[in-house]
């Protein structure tokens, strides 16, 4: 059976040294939170920020919002400490970063496992370097605990020698690959970040370029990018409108006992009609989250 339909239109990144923003997050319409161990934390700051936000976890108050904690590298002085933290925490996710190959996935399901981690536990794996791209497919297919593929834009276009444009052109080709993966083995798949906080018309169209390439939504730096991040990713309401067309004119077929449907002078096809029921169930799910959502 696949999984069921989650919005994931506005995954944001949480400094889990920021007790300030941890509290915040409980009022924000974002449909998932990433509490950040790994960057947005000093070295000297992380046992500090990994008890702020089993603190935070221990207040509860964070709704249907899905829950991934990110943590450090397995190789790391934090690493060990931050899975049995993930292992011990009513998460949703733990965000891997820089998954480079499968055996990294292998290694964190071992050490979960091990300590006592629940069995559905998933993993978010972050692909952000060259070498993460090219290796794709096999973080894809590394276990059945990965559910989602996470790029990291920034520090891929840094390891490409590449230019921040406005058309992500030097990207393209990652991003379609990711995409693929994920597709390939039935995972969702975030955008990167888009660090430019001034630039709203620049955060709009990277949105909708996301949407345009498969993505399911876009991971966040800040909450003001919650709002434009949500409708982007979001059925339309002609989008929605649309979609009951085309069931409603396939189902008007198969009663007449015609072998094909024709809407608005075009072929319907099985493909289309799956593409219409998953639209419904998306705009369903995000109307129950956004009713639900404290």
């Amino acid at each position: 059976m696949p999984a069921p339909i989650r919005p994931r239109r506005s995954v944001l990144y949480m400094p889990g040294a920021n007790t300030r923003a941890l509290a915040k997050a409980r009022e924000l319409p974002a449909d998932g939170l990433i509490f950040d161990l790994e960057d947005a934390v000093a070295p000297d700051a992380k046992i500090a920020a990994r008890a702020a936000i089993a603190a935070a976890f221990a207040a509860g108050g964070y709704g249907g919002r899905e829950r991934v904690l990110r943590v450090n590298p397995l190789e790391s002085p934090w690493g060990e400490g931050d899975l049995a933290a993930a292992a011990a925490l009513p998460l949703d996710a733990v965000l891997l970063p820089k998954v480079e190959n499968g055996e990294t996935v292998r290694q964190a399901v071992a050490r979960l496992d091990a300590l006592g981690a629940p069995a559905e536990r998933a993993l978010w794996c972050m692909l952000e370097t060259p070498l993460g791209v090219v290796n794709a497919r096999e973080i894809a297919a590394a276990s059945p605990r990965v559910a989602a593929l996470v790029m990291g834009t920034s520090d891929l276009t840094q390891d490409l020698r590449a230019r921040e444009t406005p058309d992500r052109l030097p990207l393209l080709t990652a991003l379609g690959l990711v995409v693929l993966a994920a597709r390939a083995f039935g995972l969702a798949v975030l955008d990167g970040v888009h660090l430019d906080l001034a630039d709203d018309d620049g955060f709009a169209a990277a949105c909708a370029q996301g949407r345009v390439l498969g993505f399911d939504g876009k991971t966040l730096i800040h909450p003001k990018q919650i709002a434009p991040a949500n409708i982007a990713f979001a059925p339309g309401a002609d989008e929605v409108a649309q979609a009951r067309r085309v069931i409603a004119a396939h189902e008007e077929a198969i009663a007449a006992g015609k072998g094909i449907a024709v809407l608005d002078g075009r072929l319907v096809e099985n493909l289309h009609v799956a593409a219409a029921e998953r639209t419904l169930a998306l705009a369903a799910a995000i109307a129950a989250r956004e009713g639900g959502a404290d």
